[in-house]
């Protein structure tokens, strides 16, 4: 625990309130590529403490920023905090208790940790170098940025727990003009990875743009397809609002208790696997993390949860919990895995959906849909003929319900899936 927030917890012990102390700090450097060139670098620091106290069944919440505050500006935080609590219409259902929390291992990296700002400066460089090297008539964009953070959290029914982590980001974004074509990559880690995760990531989005710039509308198809995990992402983003506890609580949901068929897939939110950017020992309340099935064989298995929201459904919190130091606690995903089932899609000839967009658009609680489709292909004979700017239309329940997962799963970040056959239409 750090020294400032020792100081605040002797201050909020004398106060007859339940509290809960947040705090992060931590540094970022950032580096964009424009044309193949390095247009820009940056370095970032952050730092804070978030409290938030229950009081008579309200909730108040204020933050500061930085670590070392004054023992005058500490006050006046819990003065803060208490006062909005006695005005508050937010309701406080109380703070989680301590309870044993396994370490997820891989999660940090002293490499990424100690790498001068200099040294990532000089990496990116070398990226930009690599795409130029690999150019053809393509301009090709991307970025790069390393991290490391320390997040803690200490309340008054015991809980005391901190965490380090660490975090590389890499894109690369590639653009033909004539024929026009677009492709692009992303990929996130724990750890420091060799230049050679650079180059897959310029390879990779070459390739696609390539292949998009060859691409035709399809003429109108309805019938079996297999949409690629980027596209599958897509659309689980379409159902998964309706496992949010607070859409559940508030009505906003398809459902409002575990027990509903949806298909015959598993997915799975799990914040305790290893080396992964989106794993956690504990979230941001101090619940610790853990494997959770929302969906078992086809069946609504259980809800994303938080402290607040667990203790309105009656249940268990889940530890998806996600904050900053500036920010209440909201309900979020950490690792999301669609189990992989019996289906061998490696070689598959048909028609392939590889990426949409536009799920912003579509309604949770109906489940309509209509996606733009990014890039797709028929394979026929081994031969691959690439297809853009259809529209992928329907409803993500019923999609969903003929979903069969391929048995090699994919990782794109935090979501890790195999291809799936569905039936689908495309306009």
């Amino acid at each position: 625990m750090i020294e400032a927030v020792e100081r605040l917890v002797k201050l909020l012990e004398s106060e007859n309130v339940e509290w809960e102390v947040f705090y992060q700090f931590g540094r970022s450097g950032s580096f964009r590529i424009e044309r193949e060139t390095l247009e820009r670098s940056q370095r970032k620091f952050y730092s804070g403490i978030g409290l938030r106290v229950g009081l008579k069944g309200r909730l108040g919440f204020s933050y500061i920023t930085g670590l070392h505050p004054s023992e005058e500006e500490l006050k006046k935080l819990v003065e803060r905090a208490i006062k909005l609590a006695r005005i508050s219409e937010v309701p406080f259902r109380g703070f989680p208790t301590s309870e044993r929390v396994n370490r997820v291992k891989g999660i940090y990296d002293g490499e990424i940790d100690e790498i001068p700002f200099e040294d990532a400066h000089r990496l990116a460089l070398e990226y930009a170098g690599l795409m130029r090297e690999k150019k053809g008539e393509e301009t090709l964009s991307g970025s790069l940025s390393l991290a490391v953070g320390t997040s803690g959290v200490v309340n008054s029914n015991g809980i005391e727990l901190e965490e380090r982590s660490t975090y590389m980001g890499v894109s690369a974004y590639a653009v033909l003009s004539e024929p026009p074509g677009t492709g692009s990559y992303r990929q996130s880690f724990t750890s420091l990875q060799p230049v050679e995760e650079l180059e897959r990531a310029v390879e990779k989005a070459v390739d696609e743009a390539r292949l998009s710039a060859r691409a035709k509308k399809l003429e109108l198809y309805s019938g079996e397809l297999v949409l690629e995990p980027n596209a599958l992402a897509s659309l689980i983003e379409v159902f998964l609002s309706n496992l949010y506890g607070d859409e559940v609580y508030h009505g906003r949901s398809r459902f409002s208790k575990p027990g509903d068929e949806v298909g015959s897939f598993t997915l799975v939110d799990d914040s305790t696997l290893p080396a992964l950017p989106g794993s956690y020992s504990f979230d941001g309340e101090g619940v610790p993390g853990q494997r959770t099935v929302l969906v078992g064989d086809g069946i609504v298995r259980n809800f994303l949860l938080d402290n607040t929201y667990a203790s309105f459904l009656g249940m268990e919190s889940t530890g998806n919990a996600l904050r900053t130091f500036r920010s209440v606690p909201y309900i979020g995903t950490s690792n999301l895995i669609i189990e992989p089932g019996d289906e061998s899609l490696e070689d598959y000839e048909g028609v392939i959906v590889r990426r949409v967009f536009g799920e912003h658009t579509a309604n949770p609680v109906s489940g309509d849909f209509s996606l733009t489709v990014e890039l797709g292909y028929v394979v026929e004979n081994g031969e691959l003929n690439p297809f853009k700017d259809n529209m992928l239309v329907g409803n993500v329940f019923e999609l969903l319900r003929t979903l069969k997962p391929g048995k090699e799963i994919e990782r794109i970040s935090s979501f890790l899936s195999p291809r799936a056959i569905v039936e689908g239409r495309l306009v």
